[in-house]
C-alpha cells in the first residue's frame, strides 16, 4: 500500500463519515424537528463520539447547512436532469413534487423544516434557495416572463407545503396540469 493509497482511503473514510452524521442529523430532523439536533443527539443517533460529530462539523450551523444542502442537492439534480433532458419537464416535476407524499416524504419534510429555520438562521438561507433557484430556471424553459417564474416557484413551494400537510397521496397529473396552467396565465 502506497502513502497515496492511505491518503485516499483516509478521505474516502471522511467522506463516509460526514455522510453518516448527516444522514443521522436528517433522521432526527424528521423524527424530533430541527430543535432536536445538537451534536450530543446526531452523535448518538450516528453511534458515534460527540467529538467526532464536532470535528466534521464545528458548529450546529455547519451541520444543519450540510444536512440541507444533502437534500437540496439531490433536488437540484434531479430538476437539472430534467432540464438537459426530459421531454417533458413539468411532468416530472409533478412526479417529484408528488414523492413527498410517498417515499420522499422523510426527505421533503426534513427540507421543508430545514428551509423554514432558515428564516431565522441566515447560514441556511443560501442552500434554502436552491430549491427555488432550480424550479425557477426550470420554469426560465417554459416562459420568458419573471412574474410568471415567480407565481410558478410559490405555486410549486405551496404544493409541497400542502402535501406535506396532509395524509393522503398526490396525483401527479393533478399536480401536472396546475404547474402548466401557472405557465399559461398572461
Amino acid at each position: 500500500m502506497t502513502e497515496q493509497d492511505t491518503v485516499d482511503g483516509r478521505k474516502v473514510r471522511g467522506r463516509q463519515r460526514r455522510a453518516q452524521i448527516i444522514e443521522a442529523t436528517l433522521t432526527i430532523v424528521h423524527r424530533d424537528g430541527a430543535a432536536g439536533v445538537t451534536h450530543r443527539t446526531v452523535a448518538k443517533e450516528a453511534g458515534i463520539t460527540t467529538s467526532l460529530t464536532l470535528y466534521y462539523f464545528a458548529t450546529l450551523d455547519d451541520l444543519l447547512v450540510a444536512a440541507l444542502t444533502s437534500v437540496t442537492d439531490a433536488y437540484t439534480r434531479r430538476i437539472r436532469e430534467l432540464i438537459d433532458t426530459a421531454d417533458d419537464p413539468l411532468d416530472g416535476l409533478a412526479r417529484l413534487i408528488a414523492e413527498s407524499a410517498g417515499p420522499g416524504r422523510e426527505r421533503a419534510l426534513a427540507e421543508r423544516e430545514l428551509s423554514t429555520l432558515a428564516a431565522r438562521r441566515p447560514a441556511l438561507r443560501p442552500a434554502a434557495w436552491s430549491w427555488r433557484d432550480s424550479v425557477a430556471e426550470l420554469a426560465r424553459t417554459q416562459s420568458g416572463d419573471p412574474d410568471v417564474v415567480e407565481a410558478f416557484v410559490a405555486l410549486c413551494d405551496g404544493l409541497c407545503a400542502a402535501i406535506l400537510l396532509g395524509d393522503q397521496g398526490a396525483d401527479p397529473e393533478h399536480i401536472r396540469g396546475l404547474l402548466d396552467d401557472a405557465l399559461r396565465r398572461p
